[in-house]
């Protein structure tokens, strides 16, 4: 990390920011999955190391970041999912304009899968297909006669979206949709392979659950933008009935979001965030260190940026 260091501490000095600076300098709010922690702790090693700045770490849904980079109470979201999270970006970016959007997207999926062995035993291949009763049924995991399926985790956007969904496409009628964390979620999951049971549930990509399983992911009719309305609870109290979407999601993109503010209190490191660059395939190795590796978090990021000296050297450079 010498080379490292000894660029950025001359970017610091310059800025000032070497011997003045305090306690939370730079708050990173990170919501609760594995790759935008990942993300937020690999910035706080940066950071931390190279610009001789203190950073906190604080945990919080999307709104409530989003508010806080609104007055300059945090700083950085490091992993904001679009077009999921459209609403925060047109009334924080668009609107007020106290937010700033790190342009190199990684590029992600969403969707609804099952395991392989599901999909060729029980012929269950596409969305319609959680529609039919006797179908949906062998996805009883209780006994109560109705199949179950995980949406997403209480807090994401996209569960909110995936319930719309599932109204649209009608299979609300036939399972009941189940909202609990992901851990939970995917550790079901592994029960169930490991039973030979079907599970049916949210899957998306970067993520390390395709290095675990052979999932299948449902066919569903493609993107189209004209079918694709999107209502969120903050927008409107009757979101749910208002909402459609009986399509496939588009394509996402994950993006650093950071405060205005940096860039008069922290240009050093508003800079960082603007020119920061990951792929997916980054992205879905930093999940499955955490959550397969069962690697520390902060020991995960020291590594991490070690490993990576000349990809942080360039984006410091910048």
């Amino acid at each position: 990390m010498r080379k490292i260091l000894a660029a950025s501490l001359a970017v610091s000095m310059s800025m000032g920011a070497v011997g003045a600076s305090k306690a939370q300098d730079i708050v990173i709010g990170t919501p609760n999955w594995p790759s935008v922690q990942a993300t937020g702790e690999i910035m706080r090693v940066i950071i931390e190391e190279n610009l001789g700045l203190e950073v906190e770490i604080q945990t919080g849904s999307n709104p409530i970041i989003f508010e806080a980079m609104d007055k300059g109470a945090m700083h950085l979201h490091p992993e904001v999912w679009m077009p999921n999270q459209q609403n925060l970006h047109d009334t924080f970016l668009e609107q007020n304009g106290t937010v700033v959007r790190n342009e190199n997207g990684v590029s992600a999926f969403q969707g609804m899968c099952v395991h392989q062995s599901v999909a060729d035993e029980h012929q269950i291949t596409s969305i319609y297909d959680l529609t039919d009763p006797a179908k949906a049924e062998i996805f009883d995991s209780d006994g109560d006669g109705r199949g179950e399926i995980w949406i997403g985790a209480p807090g994401w956007a996209s569960t909110n979206i995936e319930k719309i969904r599932a109204k649209s496409y009608g299979y609300d009628q036939t399972l009941e949709l189940l909202v609990m964390d992901e851990t939970l979620a995917y550790a079901n999951l592994d029960n169930a392979v490991e039973q030979d049971q079907p599970w049916v549930g949210f899957c998306y990509t970067p993520h390390y659950l395709f290095a675990l399983h052979t999932m299948h992911i449902l066919e569903e009719p493609p993107y189209d933008a004209a079918q694709w309305n999107i209502i969120q609870p903050t927008d409107d109290p009757a979101w749910l009935e208002k909402a459609s979407a009986p399509v496939a999601w588009d394509t996402a993109n994950l993006h650093l979001y950071y405060s205005k503010s940096l860039e008069d209190s922290y240009p050093e490191v508003a800079s960082l965030f603007a020119s920061v660059m990951l792929d997916t395939d980054t992205v879905g190795e930093m999940t499955k260190a955490l959550v397969v590796d069962e690697m520390e978090l902060a020991e995960f990021a020291e590594q991490w940026v070690a490993d990576n000296e000349d990809r942080v050297l360039e984006w410091l450079s910048n």
